[in-house]
């Protein structure tokens, strides 16, 4: 499940690679949604966000982006696509509902 943030995310993310290229565009936004997919059978295969230090907000990396996502009882939930040089503390907010 994605959350409407890391929905926009990805379409920020999509937008700007798009100025210099929509193919390379498509192509980042299909591997960041491939890895997001791919969390629901191996939730712990990513590694532990050290910004937040909790065992259920987990991160995989894709290029230079961070797919940031929570870990529930029934669902995984993508509260998060961001670069990787962009501060965490503007999600602090996404993670803890």
């Amino acid at each position: 499940m994605w959350s409407p943030e890391a929905v926009e995310d990805i379409e920020s993310i999509a937008d700007y690679i798009a100025r210099d290229s929509e193919g390379y565009a498509s192509a980042v936004v299909t591997k960041i949604v491939e890895v997001a997919r791919s969390v629901k059978d191996f939730p712990f295969i990513g590694r532990m966000v050290p910004e937040f230090e909790q065992k259920e907000i987990r991160e995989r990396f894709i290029y230079s982006y961070r797919v940031i996502y929570k870990i529930k009882e029934q669902e995984i939930l993508i509260v998060a696509v961001i670069h990787g040089n962009r501060l965490l503390e503007n999600i602090s907010k996404r993670v803890e509902s």
